[in-house]
């Protein structure tokens, strides 16, 4: 179930919504049958119990909305109020919140009686926003805000609610944000320690679920096996993955040998074992790869050949030549040494696989190596200490700083230019990129070195 699912006057309610929906029957306290999304129901009436200890008492006046229901009210509304009232208030069929069962209509009960008509509750207007500060702690946003008309297309209503989770509803609050700004403006990078056993692609599909935004990358994929440093990034922090990509990657490898895999690392078959010299100076051979040289990309890898990915080679027994490609190592030492394993640690650049490393080693020890245990524990400036668990509550960090780039605050000239994608003369003195911010910290865009002038790299209005 998605909660951000969006409905407005441009996005229609999905044919497949109910698939996945679960509406519940109950009735509000003027005994009137009310349908709703489940979790929605539980988390309002959390909300309500909470308002009450503030002598603040309200129950759900309006829900879900059949197609049907909605088309009758709307002919109600253009009857008897007009064109305009139903443009800035009612939604034609298909195309309201309340078809969702995540939207509520809420009503205020004021001297032992509950307020149902607009004007009666516009009355109320300090209650509403007394009740407006607390309903991201349950879940629910304002969704028509006032002086966001032009965003969600209805006028202020300030006792129209709705659910959408936890985290995206503290975002939205605390951002200013409506749900269209959310969905399509928002971004946040979130440095994550994967733990053993899922993939990056799981890590992900969990940060999705949970900010309830679909456009979720990572800048470095780590396998099942490893742990460590996973920078993911959502919404329009996606626009940045390669500059988060291009970061050098600092590893903490374990290694056996004597053996080796088709994986290239303990959770794969073995293929081969052979006799491991006695006297192996493994810190000399680490110390000859601190270099720049041409490596073999495992065939258990995403790497695309042929239009195909490697992987899909190897499990398909099909042979297919491997790639291979420049890559630095920077630097690498020995931390631990015990009869046929050791331990190291490198810094390495965009493209490194441990994997094949530690074989060409192996190699260079007239020997076999395979990769028992792998934690990536650096990447750029990002150390495994400033991560969060998978599944703690996250550090929301900015595009902004989570860039080391120079960042330059504009006047209100500048700033219309960059919203208009217009090259900027290089006065600034830029070897490279540059961000440049407005004086709220909002971030405009990134700008890169073109000649004697500054063009768009990337634009965030």
């Amino acid at each position: 179930m998605k909660y951000t699912t969006l409905v407005n006057k441009e996005n229609r309610i999905k044919d497949n919504y109910y698939k996945y929906c679960k509406l519940i029957d109950t009735k509000n306290e003027l005994n009137e049958e009310i349908k709703i999304e489940e979790e929605t129901y539980n988390n309002f009436l959390l909300l309500k119990n909470y308002l009450k200890e503030l002598n603040i008492y309200i129950d759900i006046d309006d829900s879900y909305r059949s197609i049907d229901r909605q088309s009758e009210l709307y002919n109600y509304y253009l009857k008897n109020n007009g064109q305009d009232y139903c443009d800035k208030y009612v939604a034609i069929k298909g195309y309201s919140e309340h078809h969702t069962g995540l939207a509520i209509d809420i009503m205020l009960k004021v001297n032992d009686e509950y307020l149902r008509e607009d004007m009666d509750q516009f009355q109320e207007i300090k209650t509403f926003e007394e009740i407006h500060k607390h309903l991201y702690k349950y879940g629910f946003i304002l969704r028509y805000p006032k002086d966001k008309e032009s965003t969600t297309g209805y006028n202020y209503e300030p006792w129209h609610i709705r659910y959408v989770g936890y985290l995206p509803a503290k975002i939205i609050y605390e951002n200013n944000l409506t749900l269209e700004e959310y969905l399509t403006s928002y971004g946040t990078v979130l440095y994550i320690n994967k733990p053993k056993g899922v993939t990056s692609f799981d890590v992900v599909n969990r940060i999705s679920k949970l900010f309830g935004i679909k456009r979720v990358g990572h800048t470095g994929t780590l396998d099942p096996l490893a742990t460590g440093v996973l920078i993911v990034t959502v919404g329009t922090a996606c626009k940045v993955v390669e500059l988060l990509t291009s970061h050098d990657k600092e590893y903490i490898a374990t290694v056996d040998l004597g053996y080796s895999t088709d994986t290239l690392d303990i959770e794969g078959k073995v293929l081969e074992k052979k006799e491991v010299p006695k006297n192996l100076n493994i810190e000399e051979v680490l110390k000859s790869f601190k270099k720049t040289y041409l490596q073999e990309v495992p065939i258990y890898s995403a790497v695309k050949v042929n239009g195909k990915k490697l992987y899909e080679y190897a499990r398909g027994n099909i042979e297919v030549e491997l790639p291979k490609k420049s890559v630095t190592i920077k630097e690498i030492e020995l931390i631990e040494k015990n009869n046929n394993s050791f331990k190291f640690r490198c810094l390495v650049t965009k493209g490194c696989y441990i994997r094949s490393l530690i074989k060409d080693i192996g190699t260079s020890l007239n020997t076999l190596a395979t990769m028992t245990d792998l934690i990536r524990t650096k990447q750029g400036n990002i150390t495994i200490d400033e991560t969060d668990d998978i599944k703690s509550n996250y550090t929301l960090h900015s595009i902004i700083d989570s860039l080391n780039y120079d960042k330059i605050v504009v006047d209100n000239l500048l700033e219309k230019k960059i919203k208009n994608g217009m090259p900027l003369e290089n006065t600034f003195n830029v070897k490279d990129k540059v961000i440049f911010i407005n004086k709220s910290n909002k971030l405009l865009g990134i700008y890169e070195k073109d000649g004697n002038n500054l063009k768009v790299w990337k634009n965030f209005v």
